[in-house]
């Protein structure tokens, strides 16, 4: 393929190296010789209720696989400090490897049935390997889920799930606890609910203005919304301020697989109308899209329509990211997080002098 494999960012997020195609290779065939789930697990998965949101059946699995924690047994053990890296290490390896078989699961006993996902094939790629448990076979998917996976991945240490994640794993919370924590967070809507937002509105321009839509016509509904009281969802951000370069690599790749998508068309005639209609009102930072603004239009276009589960595929990806911050984070020694407490006087106070 030609879009990148999230295993290579891993890999530079953990070393700062970036890895050699062998090393790349490696590390997909180690997770897949890691991915089994325990027993405990799979029935737990397979027992919940499918009217539970996914998020909340990710979050319970990945909290089962605290049983399986190296890190846990170690610390017990008595391990001294400085190899507790080693362990989060191994136990994040564990995660990564497993989170696209509980993702699966979860698809395929809410949304299919329950039929099975198969087995892990070691010579396949970790995006491949998912996409095909999903029961996906289009080759042009498995690549919108190695780019998709990579983008996500890793934006900074103050996002809710990043930040939540440093937090539990401080007070030496085992990765599976820390990365559980971390997706209850992802799960709230003012974080991980932004793509679905995005393409419910998108869907709502779309039926009233239809197909191909002018311009001029978008710029009405753009106004139209903005003077209702509402946002434009998926442009701003609270800490790029130019276009977020996740939605350019999305974008790019609309371009080149599907130019004719009218859903795809839609979004380009916005990116060409709001920010200069932003610009005018003067009142954003950042009138740029972000990654939101683009990502559920190219999972709908290959038949990934199941909104409620887009979080769980950034969580999947998010790990990697937060893991190898966690990894980091016992190799450094970093103490636990502990904010100072102000009352609400000694606030008052500071923000009048």
């Amino acid at each position: 393929g030609q879009e990148p494999l999230p295993e290579g960012l891993f890999w530079l997020l953990i070393t700062g190296d970036v890895p050699s195609k062998a090393q790349v290779d490696a590390l997909s065939r180690e997770w897949a010789n890691r991915a089994a789930l325990p027993s405990h697990v799979v029935t737990m998965l397979n027992n919940m209720p499918t009217s539970l949101h996914p998020m909340s059946q990710l979050s319970c699995a990945v909290t089962a696989l605290n049983h399986e924690s190296k890190f846990a047994k170690a610390y017990s053990d008595g391990v001294h400090k400085s190899k507790y890296w080693e362990y989060v290490y191994e136990d994040s390896m564990d995660l990564i490897a497993k989170l696209p078989v509980i993702a699966a699961t979860i698809y395929r006993n809410t949304y299919r049935d329950g039929k099975g996902i198969g087995a892990i094939d070691p010579k396949k790629d970790w995006s491949a390997n998912f996409t095909k448990m999903l029961g996906y076979e289009d080759e042009k998917f498995t690549e919108l889920m190695r780019l998709y996976l990579t983008i996500h991945s890793d934006h900074e240490g103050g996002n809710v799930s990043a930040h939540t994640v440093h937090l539990v794993g401080s007070a030496l919370s085992d990765p599976y606890l820390s990365f559980a924590a971390g997706m209850n967070g992802l799960a709230g809507p003012l974080h991980g609910l932004a793509n679905q937002e995005v393409l419910v509105w998108l869907q709502k321009l779309r039926k009233e203005l239809g197909d191909n839509a002018s311009e001029d016509k978008v710029k009405e509904f753009i106004w139209k919304t903005l003077k209702s009281g509402q946002v434009v969802p998926g442009y701003g951000h609270a800490v790029l301020r130019k276009t977020d370069p996740r939605y350019t690599c999305q974008r790019e790749f609309a371009l080149k697989h599907l130019p004719n998508d009218p859903l795809f068309g839609l979004v380009s005639n916005i990116y060409k109308v709001v920010p200069p209609i932003l610009t005018e009102l003067g009142k954003v930072k950042n009138p740029w899209p972000n990654v939101d603004a683009h990502s559920g239009v190219l999972l709908q276009y290959y038949g990934l329509k199941e909104m409620n589960y887009y979080t769980v595929l950034f969580g999947v990806s998010r790990a990697l990211g937060v893991l190898a911050s966690l990894v980091w984070d016992r190799a450094l020694g970093l103490p636990i997080e502990r904010p100072k407490s102000m009352s609400t006087d000694g606030l008052i106070k500071a923000t009048t002098k």
